[in-house]
């Protein structure tokens, strides 16, 4: 027999709107609306934009800050984002493409506008993830992943395209390299289309609809920047596009784990935090030249 579709448990509005720096106009889906355990191994969406800035020579975004416990997953859709930060890693990504900054035991860093779309002006759209570690690898050695739109396998059927960068569906692989199970799938429908699958079982589930209009499981249509979360139970996903569509959909085997949260650092006890705060202060995190 066929198994049942997940439930929705809510659908949410923006919780927080609000400046990143001074290059990120951002809607937070969570946690500003205390979805809390119910998303794990997921801590924060932020959609930046659409937001169209105008021409500068100093480029605009976040400058130097620290991050330990967790991974960012930076995902462009206009405009290109530069990155670069204290393990030496650096890079550009545009269009399609997918940055995974796994900041485990510590690293500093720095987003901004790419230099020439900074002095250019443009509209800049993208969302970024911060996604828990297992707390055997929040200690670890930090890496970095830059995942170009090529390297992104696509699924299409009818009025449907899928880009599978995290986990399995319809026989591809994601290329990113993720510390527990995860799905991530980014989902473009043309007007009426409707795309179907199976998560696992047992997997936190969420459809973030960052264009057009479109329902889940049967759900009201979910307007630009609208979230639907699901249960645990059951394993069909079914979105349903009223209009032509993008959307995010996240998934991921929750890590039943404590979850210590201070600003950029996400630990399992107080101790830990207090401890990242006076490794930050001291350089043992590093620091851009």
């Amino acid at each position: 027999m066929p198994s049942p579709d997940k439930r929705v448990l809510g659908l949410y509005r923006p919780g927080s709107v609000h400046t990143v720096g001074d290059g990120f106009h951002v809607r937070n889906l969570f946690p500003s609306n205390e979805v809390g355990e119910r998303l794990s191994p997921f801590l924060l969406l932020d959609y930046a934009g659409p937001t169209l800035y105008a021409p500068t020579d100093e480029p605009r975004g976040v400058g130097e800050h620290p991050h330990r416990g967790f991974e960012t997953v930076t995902l462009v859709y206009q405009g290109r984002v530069a990155h670069r930060d204290s393990a030496g890693n650096a890079g550009v990504i545009g269009p399609g493409d997918v940055q995974w900054m796994t900041a485990a035991a510590g690293v500093v860093h720095e987003e901004k506008h790419e230099r020439e779309f900074a002095r250019r002006g443009g509209t800049l759209q993208m969302v970024q993830l911060w996604v828990n570690l297992p707390r055997r690898e929040k200690l670890g050695a930090p890496r970095y992943q830059e995942i170009h739109a090529e390297a992104i396998p696509v699924v299409a059927s009818r009025g449907a395209k899928l880009r599978v960068i995290a986990g399995e569906h319809g026989g591809a692989n994601g290329p990113a390299r993720t510390s527990s199970p995860l799905e991530l799938f980014d989902l473009r429908l043309e007007a009426g289309a409707e795309w179907s699958a199976a998560l696992p079982r047992g997997h936190t589930a969420a459809v973030v609809v960052l264009s057009g209009k479109a329902s889940v499981n049967g759900s009201r249509p979910l307007a630009e920047a609208e979230m639907a979360l699901l249960d645990l139970e059951g394993d069909g996903v079914r979105v349903s596009a009223e209009v032509e569509t993008i959307a995010l959909l996240l998934g991921g085997q929750p890590l039943g784990e404590p979850v210590v949260a201070h600003g950029p650092f996400v630990m399992s006890t107080d101790q830990e935090i207090h401890q990242a705060i006076r490794d930050y202060q001291s350089g043992r995190m590093g620091h851009l030249g």
